[in-house]
């Protein structure tokens, strides 16, 4: 990343919780797993649009 942006997110209780889990069982941070999951989607959907 060249350059951060803060934002502030709202989430439900419950898929915060969920995104916690998943976090602290790979080890990351919160903010950490938000951005791991963001860009697998954006590469995928990138990968989907160069796909015939």
């Amino acid at each position: 990343m060249d350059e951060e942006k803060r934002i502030t997110l709202r989430l439900p209780a419950d898929l915060h919780a969920w995104l916690a889990a998943q976090a602290r069982s790979a080890r990351r941070s919160l903010n950490s797993e938000i951005v791991y999951r963001l860009e697998l989607e954006r590469d995928a959907a990138v990968a989907d649009a160069e796909s015939p």
